[in-house]
């Protein structure tokens, strides 16, 4: 009884019963985040709400113990968050990504507006409860993280970061239903039909020009009887690859650039459909042709990059014909196809569309590794050195007293190492399952100090006139950005419905009001809009957060 007494009884800091105590936080608030409410389920933030129970009723942790856990688990979301929209940062700002992106920042400014509003003409002046009510509103855990870590280099940092955290959690809930809520409103006002909605996405996906496209064409034209496929290109002047031709006596073989074509031959192209009606007016007319039927040694095979060496390199580098007469049409990096341009520089993990021998194609793929298990092997050098950079740029003064911090640092490092890492010879690829693992066990880290330590202080500090209006102001915060972005979306730019409940759910960085849009709607255009606007988002939540406290602690 004496073992059970000091692993369990309230106010043992030992090491044990610290691990218990973490241990029981942790698994009990997924348990409950599983259960939905309405078809929603709020996930891992659960364990925060548990860890503040087992706070309010004398759970404690040694202070040092809290810090350190608390920390680590910041640093491994933060890090394993960085390298996860690290990829598609940059490229989120091309094209109708800027669309979607300006107005995530729109909603972002008025957050922020709001709460500079409410700090100077409201009825809050405490900035640390302002920027906790703030984090739980738009539901972004590491917008609270940041600030907290902010907050903690102050004096009385510790009792402002409890009084954060109690208003992350009061503003939280609401904050969760004001985003699903203001999507009913948006649908209403504008008397949208989510049917008509899903069909026009549909339509549209059918009619997509931006993933390769593949045609066979009939050489028909005496103009480039006898052209090489090198002047063909310079002829033709976009981006595309000659992966078959089939002669009049049916013989199929794997160009080169210095192959020709002759009047009669039949091309496999792989291109652009944006670019497929140039080479019916250069070359000739579609023709339809059953190319994996016809009598012939050649293949069509997927390899995948797993030998560390060609990260980074460019593909052209290669010289897959040269010295494999193999041609590559394709390369899926994350469930997408990219046009295998020469210049394409790989990365670990990608997965290559080669044509040629049987033969030929099992010696290019030993070459490059296609070994799904050393796909599986964390690359923990990355990570750490990831982590000790992140805290160098943290700890850096950046003038007026501003510091990125535990949480600005790692995330800025992460960003551009999965971008720019293969030019130092660093592996940021993560298995999916490896890079789940690493932010679920940060993000529960985080969230159980933080709840064991606001708990104490938790009911007086919520459950008054004052927790009335941290609620109050929280759903102000959550609902009044939303619907004017809402309105400027369908208003002005005519976005399509499934196209902003994405929107909401990524400029608010908010898991289940994803899953209930993609849920309703059957439809992955939510999901598209959400990973175009979140990296953005993500990096300026944790800033903006960061920037009120430094400037109005």
């Amino acid at each position: 009884m004496d073992i059970f007494t000091e692993l369990l009884a309230p106010g043992s800091t030992s090491i044990a019963s610290t691990l218990v105590l973490y241990s029981f936080v942790i698994a009990m608030g997924i348990f409950i985040g599983k259960m939905k409410i309405f078809g929603v389920s709020l996930g891992v933030t659960f364990v925060l709400f548990v860890g503040i129970l087992m706070g309010h009723f004398g759970y404690v942790v040694d202070d040092h113990i809290l810090k350190f856990v608390r920390e680590f688990g910041l640093i491994l979301f933060i890090f394993s968050i960085g390298l996860q929209v690290g990829p598609g940062f940059f490229s989120s700002f091309k094209k109708g990504g800027m669309r979607l992106n300006f107005l995530a920042v729109l909603g972002i400014l008025l957050n922020v507006l709001i709460v500079l509003g409410i700090y100077y003409f409201g009825n809050i002046h405490d900035i640390s409860a302002l920027v906790g009510v703030m984090s739980g509103a738009v539901t972004n855990t590491p917008g609270l993280a940041a600030a907290q870590q902010a907050v903690s280099q102050m004096a009385g940092g510790a009792e402002a970061a409890n009084v954060m955290a109690s208003g992350y959690a009061a503003a939280y809930p609401l904050g969760v239903v004001g985003i699903i809520a203001s999507m009913f409103v948006i649908k209403a006002v504008f008397r949208i039909k989510t049917d008509a909605e899903i069909k026009q996405i549909e339509e549209d996906q059918e009619d997509s020009h931006l993933k390769p496209y593949l045609i066979s064409v009939s050489v028909t034209n005496a103009l480039v009887d006898g052209m090489t496929l090198r002047v063909l290109h310079d002829v033709v002047q976009c981006n595309f690859v000659v992966s078959r031709i089939m002669d009049q006596n049916g013989t199929i073989t794997i160009p080169k650039s210095t192959t020709q074509i002759h009047t009669g031959d039949r091309l496999l192209i792989v291109c652009s459909q944006l670019d497929a009606a140039r080479f019916n007016a250069v070359i000739g007319p579609e023709v339809e042709t059953d190319w994996e039927s016809a009598p012939t040694p050649v293949f069509s095979r997927r390899i995948v990059v797993t030998q560390s060496k060609y990260n980074g390199v460019a593909l052209g580098s290669l010289r897959l014909h040269n010295g494999y007469k193999l041609n590559a049409t394709r390369v899926n990096r994350a469930g997408v196809d990219l046009l295998a341009s020469p210049n394409l520089r790989l990365q670990m993990g990608d997965r290559i569309t080669v044509v040629g021998n049987l033969e030929d194609i099992d010696r290019l793929a030993a070459r490059l590794g296609n070994s799904m298990k050393r796909l599986n092997q964390p690359n923990l050098i990355t990570i750490f050195v990831g982590i000790i950079l992140g805290i160098i740029l943290g700890s850096v003064n950046l003038g007026f007293g501003m510091k990125l911090g535990l949480a600005g640092g790692p995330l800025v490092v992460a960003i551009l190492l999965s971008r720019f890492g293969y030019k130092a010879k660093l592996i940021t690829y993560t298995s999916s399952s490896a890079s789940l693992l690493l932010r679920e066990l940060g993000i529960c880290l985080f969230l159980a100090s933080v709840g064991i330590s606001a708990g104490k202080g938790f009911a007086d500090a919520v459950f008054n006139y004052t927790g009335m209006w941290w609620v109050i102001w929280g759903f102000v915060i959550t609902v009044v950005p939303l619907l004017v972005v809402g309105c400027v979306a369908r208003g002005k730019d005519r976005l399509n419905f499934l196209t902003i409940m994405g929107l909401f759910s990524g400029s608010y960085t908010d898991p289940p009001a994803l899953a209930y849009a993609n849920g309703s709607t059957g439809n992955d255009a939510p999901a598209v809009a959400y990973s175009t606007v979140y990296p953005l988002t993500m990096f300026l939540r944790v800033v903006a957060a960061q920037v009120l406290i430094l400037c109005l602690a």
